[in-house]
């Protein structure tokens, strides 16, 4: 289903029935202190949930808004404070092995996941005559062919109970996005392909949704990028909300979360 109409956070996707304590989860695209991977953790940290998280500061690195200097390990650590186990290693999405790594070396350090939630993604700003190969190739390695690779790894290892999958897309369905076509090309695939997996993981008792998050200012807006026309500056802590659980409902769901 394609939510047109306002949807609830990411974290009222989560099955109230099925509280997260004692379970664990994957999260990547945990990076910068304001982003939404470091919201989501929050999130499912307070909840007792078991936590590994990635992130790639390299990419944020090259990009105009820079590298967070208070990057991945120091929300591991702020999360440890607080009572958390929270474990962090940086990971290259664009290596074609990380995927199975990273899920492998979730897995041995926090047990068997229950929870995967594929935040990542590899941001391109390219019109169609900018268009280079070796772009598309990237950021299809990145947001598609990793966060699918994730998912068979996570289902791999999954040892039965309630299962969650969250994937992340854009707002490409919703309307023309010229100069980021790297980027929406490899976005849509995980949006059109949520409806298959959900047929492939239902028997397995794991669900999956993808997410729109909408405009969310992580560091990189500035100036005109604040003014949209209801004034309404998303924020990390938007998506993720504030309830306590994170997951999906039985079935299959494309949540909008732009306001």
């Amino acid at each position: 289903m394609d939510g047109h109409a306002p949807q609830p956070p990411v974290t009222a996707l989560l099955d109230a029935e099925a509280p997260l304590t004692s379970r664990t989860a994957l999260v990547t695209g945990v990076s910068r202190t304001g982003d939404i991977g470091a919201a989501i953790a929050g999130a499912l940290a307070v909840t007792g949930t078991s936590l590994f998280l990635t992130g790639w500061s390299a990419h944020d690195a090259s990009q105009p808004w820079g590298e967070d200097p208070a990057s991945g390990e120091h929300i591991r650590d702020e999360l440890r404070v607080a009572g958390g186990q929270v474990e962090y290693v940086p990971a290259d999405f664009a290596d074609p092995h990380a995927a199975a790594e990273v899920v492998r070396a979730a897995a041995d350090a926090i047990g068997p996941l229950d929870i995967l939630v594929a935040n990542h993604a590899r941001s391109a700003t390219q019109s169609l005559l900018e268009l280079t190969a070796e772009e598309l190739d990237l950021s299809f390695a990145v947001n598609a062919r990793a966060t699918l690779l994730r998912i068979r790894y996570f289902v791999e290892q999954h040892q039965g109970g309630a299962g969650r999958v969250v994937t992340f897309t854009s707002g490409q369905y919703h309307g023309a996005m010229p100069s980021e076509l790297p980027y929406i090309a490899s976005k849509a695939v995980l949006q059109q392909l949520t409806a298959t997996l959900a047929v492939e993981l239902a028997p397995r008792g794991i669900t999956i949704n993808c997410v729109n998050p909408g405009p969310n200012d992580t560091g990189y807006a500035t100036g005109e990028a604040h003014r949209r026309p209801l004034q309404n500056d998303g924020r990390a802590s938007h998506v993720c909300g504030t309830e306590r659980h994170l997951g999906c409902r039985p079935g299959t769901h494309c949540a909008d979360l732009r306001k």
